[in-house]
Parts: C-alpha cells; sequence; structure tokens
C-alpha cells in the first residue's frame, strides 16, 4: 500500500475519448442516471454511493477503483496516519473475505491502495471475463461495510506502518518536506504528514479507527468506478446488487472549519542530519485546486522547473551551482504549497544557490513567460492527455484526484480550459503568491511595511461547472486477442541488415505505436575497463546531437508524441517515420558537449557519493562484490562505490567519443514494432537509417558463469539511518531451458514474488509486522548457467536481526515441508493471468520480440513454457525447489546502524 502526497497537477492530467454515447437502457430499481462525458457515465444508488462506468473493449482487463472522501486532513489530535494505517487494515479481510491478498494473488490481479490529505483509494487491475469483476466488486462491497478492524491486525501492522515511516526517514527530501510542511502551516492538517507523527502511528487506540471506518467508509462518502472491457448492464446490476444492500448511513459528515491565517513573514528552518547531498526547498501559500489562479501557477512551475528547458535548469544547473532543479504544486481541497528547490552537491557552497533560487523564483512576474515556453507547457500537457487517453486503467486510478475536489468531471473541464491560459494570467499569479513575506524558506526579519498575501477562496464546484458540456468520444480500436497463437499469426519476421525485425500490426485507440530496439556490440576482451565509459556514452545520448541542442531535442521529441528511450518508446501512427528517424540520428549523431558532460557527470556524482550511507546501496553492493570472480576491470565485475566516482571524475568527453565511434552500431540488432503502423513504410526507414549502420569493432557474446564463493553473513554499519537493508542470493546451475525452470517460477512466486500473499511477506509483514516490503527474485540465464536465487527485504534495524531469522526459516520450512497444492494452483492462476495481461501491452509485447528474436525463439516459446506450466504438480514443484536450493550456500549481507541494531 502507498501513501501519496496530494500533488497539485493541473486538473486535466489526463483525457478520455471512448466509444459512442450511451444506448438508452433499464436501470435497476432506484438508480438515477447522472451526466455523461466521453465514454464515462455517471449513476447514483440510492444510498448516495456514485458510479462511473468507463466501458473500453480494447484490452482484456478490468480496473475497479473506489475512492473515499477521507484522508489525512480529516484526522484528529493524536490520530495523525490514521487514514494511511486504516488502508493497511482494509487488507486485512472481512468475514466473507478472511485473506483478501491471497485471494487477488490467486486471480493474477494488481492492485494497491493509496493515501493522501484528501482521499483514499483502493484499486484492483484483472483479466476481464469468468468472474473477476463480479467477485472483485463483491469484495469491495464487503469490505466497506464489514471489514474487521481488528486489534490484533493493528498490533501486526502498526509496526509495519512504522517501518515504512522509517523508510521515509532515510530520504533527505522526504523528511525536509515535512519539515516544510510543519513549519509552512499554522493550524491546518495539510501541514501534517499523511505518514503521521511516529507516536501517533505506535499508540492509535482500535477504537479510534474503528469510529473513523464506521464514519467515512460509507457509500455516500464513496465513487466506485468501473473501466476496460465489461458489459456495463450487467455490471450495473451486480453493482446494484452488492453495494446497494449496504443501507444510506444516518450519520452526517464532521464538518472542519480551520482556515490558515495569513503568513505574516518569511520563515526559516533547517534540518541537520547525517547524508551525502545537500537540497534547498522554498514553500510559497497557493490556492485551493479550483481556485481560477490554479492552472496559471502550473504553467508557472513548469516554466520554472523543467528539465532541461526550464528556467532554473539554465540558472543554476547548466552554470554548475547546483546539480538538479525540480518544481511542483502540492494543494487540492484547501490552500496548498507551491515547493521549488535545488539539489546540490555535498561540497558546494548552499548559501549562493538559496539566493539565486530566491531571487529567481521572485523575479519571475518581471519575465513575463515567452511564447515559445508558454507553447512548450502546452504541448507537454497536451502529450500527457493524449496519452492518458489511451489507457483507461491509468485514467481509472488518476481520477480519484478529482473525485477528492468535488467532481470528476474536472479532469475534462481543465483540459478545455488549457488554451485559454494566457501569459498575463501567469505573471499575475506569479507576482501575487511568489513574495517575501509568503515565503518558507528565508530567515524572519522584524518591518514595519511586511508584505502580505491574502489567499482568496475558491469558488464552489458548482460555480466551476456551470454551463461546462462534455465532449463525444471519437477514437476506435479493435478487440485484439493476446494469445501466443494470434501474436504469431499477426507478426511478420523479416531481416534488415543485421537487424531481425518483428512487426505487428493493430488498431489502436490514438493510434498509437511502440518500438522496442536492441544493439549489441563489443566482446570480452576489446569492453574491458570500459563499462563507466559505455555506461556514460549511453547518458550523453539525449544531451545533444549534431542538428539538436539537448533543449531543442526534448521539444522534437515531445512534438512528435514521443515517450521513452531511443531503445523503447511510443509514438503514433503519423509520427512513427519521423521518430524512428529521429532516434537513429540520436543513436548514431551524438555530439558529447563538454558542458553537459559536465552536468551529467555532476549529478552522476550526486547519486553516488548519497548512496554511500544508504542501506540498500550498501548491501546490495557488499553482495555483489562477493559474488565478483572475473578479474577487475572486466564489464562482469561490478565496481565499488569508489571505483566508480574514481572513473567517473578520471573520463573525458574524448573517451565517450573514442567509444561511440568504435562500438555503436547495427551490425547485431533486433527491433520490434507494435501498434497501428504501415509495415511497409516502417521497415524502409529502419533499413534506410539503420540497415548499413556497422560496429567497428569485433561482437561476440560474452559468457557468464556461477563459481563456488565461501560463505558470507556481513553486516554493514551506515549510522544515523532509521531504516536498514537484508539482501542474501543462492547459485543455481540453471537456464531456461531446463525441465525444472517452469517449476521454479512457481516455487518462487510462492515464496516472494507473488505480492502482499507470497511466503516471506506473509511472514514477515503480514504475521511479524518486521517489514513493509519485501520478497524474492528468480534470475534465470537464457542461454548461460549463471542463475540466482536472491532474497531482500527492509526492516527497522532493532528488527534486522528478526528479519534475518525469518527469512531463513521461511526458506528451511519450503525445503522440509514443501509447497501445498492449493499454494500451487493459485500461484499457476496469478502467473498465467499476468503473463496475459503483460502481453496485451503494445510495449511489454515488443520488448518480448526482441528478446525472444535474439534468443532464435517466438512465441510459441512462450506457449510451450505456460503448457509446462499448466501440467506441473505439487512433488514436481517441491523436487525442483529442493535440487536448486541450499541453505548452505546462502549468502546474507545486512545494512543497517549498528548502534540501534544492538
Amino acid at each position: 500500500m502507498t501513501r501519496l502526497p496530494a500533488l497539485r497537477l493541473l486538473p486535466l492530467l489526463c483525457s478520455l475519448t471512448l466509444l459512442p454515447p450511451a444506448i438508452a437502457q433499464t436501470l435497476p430499481a432506484g438508480v438515477v442516471k447522472g451526466p455523461s462525458v466521453e465514454g464515462i457515465t455517471e449513476y447514483r444508488l440510492p444510498n448516495g454511493l456514485k458510479v462511473l462506468l468507463f466501458p473500453d473493449a480494447s484490452k482484456p482487463t478490468v480496473t475497479v477503483n473506489v475512492t473515499y472522501l477521507v484522508g489525512s486532513r480529516h484526522e484528529n489530535y493524536g490520530e495523525t496516519g490514521m487514514a494511511h494505517l486504516l488502508e493497511h487494515l482494509m487488507f486485512k479481510g472481512s468475514p466473507k473475505n478472511r485473506n483478501i491478498p491471497q485471494q487477488f494473488s490467486e486471480r493474477g490481479m494488481d492492485f494497491n491502495g493509496t493515501t493522501s490529505y484528501d482521499r483514499t483509494n483502493y484499486y484492483e487491475v484483472f483479466q476481464a471475463g469468468g468472474d473477476n469483476l463480479k467477485w472483485a466488486l463483491e469484495m469491495e462491497a464487503d469490505r466497506m461495510a464489514h471489514s474487521f478492524i481488528a486489534k490484533k491486525d493493528l498490533d501486526s501492522e502498526m509496526t509495519v506502518v512504522r517501518n515504512e515511516y522509517e523508510s521515509g526517514e532515510n530520504s533527505p527530501f522526504e523528511v525536509l518536506l515535512k519539515r516544510m510542511q510543519s513549519v509552512a502551516y499554522d493550524w491546518h492538517s495539510y501541514g501534517r504528514s499523511t505518514i503521521g507523527n511516529r507516536s501517533d502511528i505506535e499508540n492509535v487506540k482500535i477504537e479510534n479507527l474503528q469510529a473513523f471506518y464506521r464514519t467515512y467508509y460509507q457509500p455516500d462518502n464513496a465513487v466506485l468506478l468501473v473501466a476496460g472491457k465489461f458489459d456495463p448492464a450487467q455490471t450495473l446490476a451486480w453493482i446494484s446488487k452488492t453495494f446497494g444492500a449496504i443501507p444510506k448511513p444516518k450519520r452526517k459528515l464532521p464538518q472542519f472549519w480551520t482556515v490558515e491565517p495569513v503568513q505574516d513573514g518569511e520563515r526559516s528552518f533547517m534540518v541537520r542530519r547525517k547524508g551525502d547531498m545537500q537540497v534547498v526547498l522554498l514553500g510559497y501559500k497557493i490556492p485551493a485546486a479550483l481556485h481560477p489562479d490554479g492552472d496559471a501557477l502550473s504553467f508557472m512551475s513548469e516554466i520554472m522547473g523543467d528539465t532541461p528547458n526550464g528556467r532554473l535548469h539554465k540558472k543554476l544547473v547548466e552554470t554548475g551551482k547546483a546539480a538538479q532543479v525540480f518544481s511542483f504544486g502540492q494543494t487540492g481541497y484547501a490552500p496548498g504549497l507551491q515547493l521549488i528547490g535545488a539539489i546540490v552537491k555535498a561540497d558546494q557552497p548552499l548559501e549562493p544557490v538559496k539566493e539565486a533560487l530566491i531571487a529567481e523564483v521572485e523575479s519571475f512576474a518581471n519575465t513575463p513567460p515567452t511564447d515559445e515556453e508558454m507553447e512548450r507547457v502546452r504541448r507537454n500537457i497536451g502529450n500527457s492527455i493524449e496519452k492518458a487517453l489511451n489507457d483507461p486503467q491509468k485514467v481509472g486510478v488518476a481520477l480519484s484526484e478529482q473525485i477528492a475536489l468535488g467532481d470528476w468531471r474536472l479532469l475534462f473541464l481543465g483540459r478545455d480550459s488549457l488554451p485559454k491560459v494566457t501569459k498575463e494570467q501567469v505573471s499575475k499569479a506569479a507576482a501575487t503568491y511568489l513574495k517575501r513575506d509568503n515565503r518558507s524558506a528565508g530567515m524572519f526579519v522584524p518591518e514595519d511595511a511586511p508584505q502580505r498575501v491574502e489567499i482568496a477562496a475558491a469558488p464552489s464546484v458548482e460555480e466551476v461547472m456551470k454551463g461546462y458540456q462534455g465532449k463525444q468520444s471519437t477514437l476506435q480500436s479493435e478487440v485484439f486477442d493476446p494469445s501466443q497463437a494470434n501474436i504469431l499469426a499477426r507478426t511478420e519476421l523479416v531481416t534488415v541488415g543485421g537487424i531481425k525485425m518483428a512487426l505487428l500490426t493493430k488498431k489502436n485507440r490514438g493510434e498509437t505505436v511502440s518500438v522496442s530496439l536492441r544493439l549489441h556490440w563489443g566482446d570480452e576482451k576489446n569492453q574491458f575497463g570500459k563499462a563507466m565509459i559505455a555506461a556514460a556514452t549511453g547518458q550523453m545520448l539525449n544531451r545533444g546531437t549534431t542538428k539538436y541542442t539537448r533543449a531543442q531535442l526534448a521539444d522534437a521529441w515531445d512534438k512528435l508524441k514521443m515517450t521513452g528511450s531511443v531503445y523503447q518508446f511510443d509514438t503514433t501512427r503519423a509520427n512513427l517515420e519521423q521518430a524512428l528517424r529521429l532516434a537513429s540520428h540520436v543513436l548514431k549523431e551524438p555530439v558529447f558537449d563538454a558542458a553537459e558532460f559536465e552536468q551529467m557527470r555532476q549529478q552522476w556524482l550526486v547519486q553516488l557519493e548519497a548512496s554511500r550511507s544508504e542501506p540498500q546501496a550498501v548491501a546490495s553492493n557488499a553482495l555483489a562484490q562477493h559474488y565478483a570472480h572475473y578479474p577487475k576491470g572486466d564489464v562482469r565485475t561490478p565496481l565499488t562505490i569508489d571505483e566508480q566516482i574514481a572513473q567517473i571524475k578520471a573520463m573525458t568527453v574524448d573517451d565517450l567519443k573514442a567509444y561511440h565511434r568504435e562500438f555503436y552500431g547495427a551490425s547485431h540488432a533486433e527491433m520490434a514494432i507494435v501498434g497501428d503502423f504501415d509495415k511497409a513504410a516502417a521497415q524502409a526507414v529502419v533499413a534506410e537509417e539503420l540497415g548499413n549502420w556497422t560496429s567497428k569493432a569485433a561482437y561476440a557474446r560474452i559468457v557468464d558463469s556461477n563459481v563456488p564463493h565461501p560463505p558470507l553473513d556481513q553486516f554493514i554499519n551506515t549510522p544515523d539511518k532509521e531504516n536498514g537493508f537484508y539482501t542474501a542470493r543462492i547459485d543455481i546451475d540453471l537456464n531456461t531451458e531446463d525441465e525444472d525452470y517452469p517449476a521454479l517460477e512457481l516455487a518462487n512466486y510462492i515464496l516472494g514474488d507473488g505480492g502482499l500473499k507470497s511466503r516471506i511477506m506473509d511472514r514477515i509483514r503480514q504475521k511479524d509486522g518486521l517489514s513493509y516490503g519485501g520478497g524474492s527474485s528468480l534470475a534465470a540465464s537464457d542461454i548461460d548457467r549463471a542463475s540466482y536465487l536472491s532474497v531482500s527485504a527492509i526492516a527497522a534495524p532493532q528488527n534486522l536481526n528478526k528479519l534475518k531469522a525469518a527469512i531463513r526459516e521461511e526458506l528451511a520450512r519450503a525445503l522440509k515441508d514443501g509447497f501445498t497444492k492449493a499454494e500451487v494452483e493459485g500461484a499457476r492462476s496469478g502467473i498465467l493471468q499476468q503473463r496475459l495481461q503483460n502481453r496485451s501491452q503494445d510495449g511489454v509485447l515488443a520488448g518480448g520480440w526482441t528478446t525472444f528474436l535474439y534468443m532464435n525463439r517466438t512465441y510459441a516459446w512462450s506457449k510451450a513454457f505456460e503448457d509446462r506450466l499448466k501440467a506441473l504438480t505439487p512433488a514436481q514443484v517441491n523436487a525442483a525447489f529442493r535440487k536448486a536450493v541450499d541453505l548452505n550456500k546462502l549468502n546474507v549481507a545486512v545494512a543497517g546502524d549498528a548502534a540501534k541494531a544492538k
């Protein structure tokens, strides 16, 4: 489960255009039909529940999302963090659904819950068909009315949430943001972090949680959304039967009347903790999201904080004062904060950066936005809108933010208002709110004439929505069958120069298309000592070419509606030809600008320095070093943090240019294109741009292997860190062609890869309450016999020894007692449904094709793997696991604060 800050995005993050207008239908008794916009139709049940139906048959998945209009701002004294804690307890079951995580796992459902200041939402994404949707609706209705919210669950889950709190305490930015909220606000509950106060998390009473649940988790305080491939009439009937049976509550929702007073001078604060990077953060009070100035402030934020075109990037990053800058709004139902800041390397002076940041921000209104800046913001937001338009799964969850503001249609109203935002509005809004006495970050200075800022009240949602008429859907798509047989039948395999290509055309909403490219060059000898240079060369590709500066390249990328990287990107049918040419140009003609190289180097060094004291980075690197068995300089040998820093400092632009000249090329490559495109035209462009682009150096696949290692049981001290990290590994003699491979994938899913209901998470989170997150992973080699099983988890330092013992006990129990028939059947169902859902995603499908082409396989191999998976018995799974896993070969690295661990 996740807690989210109530980030203020334009109420126009995404847009939807879907099916023809809804056909007249007979509604269940008492159900009233409400407004309909672009394929989404609202209904209201007699008990007050709002229902949004969003049918879309193009993908075989369904999203169910329930948004409750309650978040951390509704908490009272001593109850901070309670909304988020209740979110966790909502997964602990009810009389009819006693093991919700296991039920999700067996159905292969992707699920989560998130908590912000104004709302809490729960969602699940799953395969359409069968009884999945009916079960999901029954389950959500059941836990709305009958969740246990029991003392025994609070006792174990409290420590999990506390561990999540401790994890956040490891992050300099999260700690600084918490302090900003508490300093900037005097009284309003937005001044409290959603995660809450540690003592409140530890001591909240179960009676308080139960009362909170009974008050807010009611149908008249919730909005249910169903999106994807489903029958609207049948679904509405199910909803009427399940949710409609819940009585309309008689209670009245509590009223909140606290209004934050006008700030009367700049405020200053400082956090001193151990760390390896510096952060400057400014906060300015801004109105609630419904206020007319909201969109203008969002434009200002983009113009200020964008990388690489933003004003702050040019002022601070390009001049070397800072390594990174950012700007975002944090607001919602009530007035919030505009947050602007910079990340600075540890050994650089911080005060000049703070002064330059304040000067640039508070002089924004003196230099109004240019036409180019306004157009760039509109284009970037428009591209985000169009991309989200094609994925109802994401829109279903994103609508929770608009629902929290009072009306889901705000998303469309905001989008339609985008062209109306003017330069004058942006400048006026900046001049109104970006003032000294409205700032938190400086020092308090007495003054006779303070510059006060009044935060105007926002209009009601009824006033905002008055006269608005939604648009009708125009986009079309086909119903695509993601079976391996259909994928094979629809795909054409060709060879262009040294490139093996897979071309799969299908009609997509928005005419979207996904491209995946893999290039291979070099061998064991000619790559020796070049691992960091190779990485740096790749990092520099998007920082300028012979035709474009970095900023111009970012604009060119956006104009072609490209998202992703040169190796994996999405675009549209109309832009595919130019997108392929641009990606080829970026690969073939990077310019390696010296100033951009230095920016990249400084950012890289800041990240590495910051990782020195991070438990996860430290423990992971120690375990990797233990398994290293090739000589120093071999690309298979991991580098220590010190070695990485030394090599970054030593490398030059000429090193990168030489590497690119010697190795880059498409002599050995795979490419897949999936989506709405012309095969002949795309093939011709690839032939023209990449068909004759060859690598000068010799190429041979670099072979990997496992060798015996002495046992490792290492603890690394990371002082002053509230969270610790455990990681372990067992080498396995295996590749994906082996008979045991499907059985080990199934065993790994049960052990730790199956989410909350895996054995490891069941033990360390559900039962013992030691960890917020953990699991296992099977890294299976396709060709070599260099596979391994790894396990990792986080925990507070004082719980690391218990965590370590619990994980070893679970591995030993699996070896001794084996996995049950029910576990095997549930895991098999979950894996198969997840794989089907993955094949319905064009980007995943394209990436799968490039992997298969490299291996001289097709999706027939995928079908054969699933057939083997379906035939497995518990005895076969247990035998394969016992053959592969030897606890005597388990190597462990743990990092945490040694003093706290004692």
